[in-house]
């Protein structure tokens, strides 16, 4: 049951919202204000979940956490690490104060998304206020008690734009019991081949990341994680296809947190007018190259996520757009330079693509739906 403390916080949190119905305005939902730069700018009045804070419960046998909004994400984690377990999605914090609520709503994973799945496969149940002030609870605690359509599932990555979370149940994964990392110099054409038939083999493959500029070699990282005997198996067995080195595991561990965190150079070194560009692609997507431009790159996901630091103006970005819609995924503006312009669509649209055209309706409905009055239409998505 909720505390006479949490239950007065709903009760702003409603005033709040009913308010904003009433006056026709919106509200930008914010946690601990650490991915505040991420989609589309507003200056809509703020509504903070840092109050709202909490693990509601925790069952490590049940692989299990219920938490609010407003936790800090660094305390769910410590609770974890006492039980030897973690968010397996690994959701960049992007600053100290990140919070429960705002990683869920950012959708971002890390580095072990391509071996575990997407946030949003871990959420089991979450409780909202939708836009009329009703609070509505999806889901539940355990894998199977979902009946029709998954509701909670739509949060990861709407932004605040749906509803306000309040509290959300996810599923969390017992610590690897052996973890190696692996480092070659190796051009990308090489590295995605190798990447792709190491993926299609019991290898126990937990992210792989691979750094460089343009079409020049590059740094090829690899995370093994699994069974002892099976990552002691793997790495002589991926050592005959290429000249491998293994990284002292605290040099492994700090990169793999500055990969997640984004605080390798490859990020950090962001020039005023210069954007890091987010490819989303498919499996299959063979290396990209973009002529007449030099430019940074950073493949993770074995190639279905790609950073590329390029120039901020509209036609780079259509240019980016242009090359990721032709190999089946999109594109968007993740982080911008001081002098880019905040005013930019930081996003592709649903209308600009083919294979994504028909969901444009469905967002509509789904908004509409949760949010009549247009409490939370920040147009942080599009």
């Amino acid at each position: 049951m909720s505390s006479p403390q949490s239950s007065a916080q709903l009760d702003l949190f409603r005033e709040q919202i009913i308010n904003a119905a009433k006056n026709k305005t919106s509200l930008s939902i914010e946690g601990g204000g650490t991915k505040s730069w991420y989609g589309n700018a507003n200056h809509f009045e703020k509504l903070h979940t840092s109050a709202y804070s909490g693990i509601l419960e925790y069952q490590p046998e049940e692989l299990v956490i219920t938490a609010c909004a407003g936790t800090p994400l660094k305390e769910i984690e410590a609770a974890l690490d006492e039980k030897n377990q973690v968010l397996a999605f690994e959701p960049p914090h992007f600053g100290h104060n990140a919070s429960f609520g705002g990683a869920i709503a950012a959708g971002l994973a890390g580095p072990g998304r391509i071996s575990v799945g997407n946030l949003r496969d871990f959420v089991l149940g979450a409780r909202i206020l939708d836009g009329k002030g009703q609070d509505l609870s999806f889901g539940g605690k355990v894998m199977k008690n979902v009946a029709g359509y998954d509701v909670s599932r739509l949060l990861p990555g709407s932004m605040g734009t749906l509803s306000l979370l309040l509290e959300a149940s996810v599923k969390v994964l017992p610590k690897p019991a052996a973890t190696t990392t692996l480092r070659c110099q190796i051009s990308q054409v090489r590295a995605l081949k190798l990447l792709n038939e190491w993926a299609g083999q019991p290898l126990p493959l937990s992210a792989s990341c691979w750094i460089s500029n343009a079409n020049d070699d590059g740094e090829l990282t690899i995370r093994l994680a699994g069974a002892a005997a099976a990552v002691k198996a793997a790495i002589p067995l991926m050592g005959a296809a290429v000249n491998i080195i293994e990284l002292d595991p605290k040099i492994a561990k700090e990169f793999w947190s500055n990969l997640r965190e984004q605080n390798l150079t490859a990020f950090t070194n962001l020039e005023t007018d210069k954007t890091l560009y987010r490819l989303s692609l498919p499996a299959a997507c063979g290396p990209i190259s973009i002529p007449n431009m030099s430019y940074d790159i950073v493949l993770e996901w074995h190639g279905q996520q790609r950073w590329i630091k390029a120039p901020g103006d509209e036609a780079t970005f259509a240019t980016m757009k242009e090359i990721a819609s032709s190999n089946g995924g999109h594109a968007s503006r993740f982080k911008q330079g001081a002098d880019v312009d905040p005013a930019y669509q930081r996003f592709t649209q649903l209308s600009e693509q083919a294979h994504s055209q028909s969901l444009e309706i469905v967002q509509m409905r789904l908004r509409s739906a949760f949010d009549p009055a247009g409490v939370f239409a920040t147009s942080r998505l599009p």
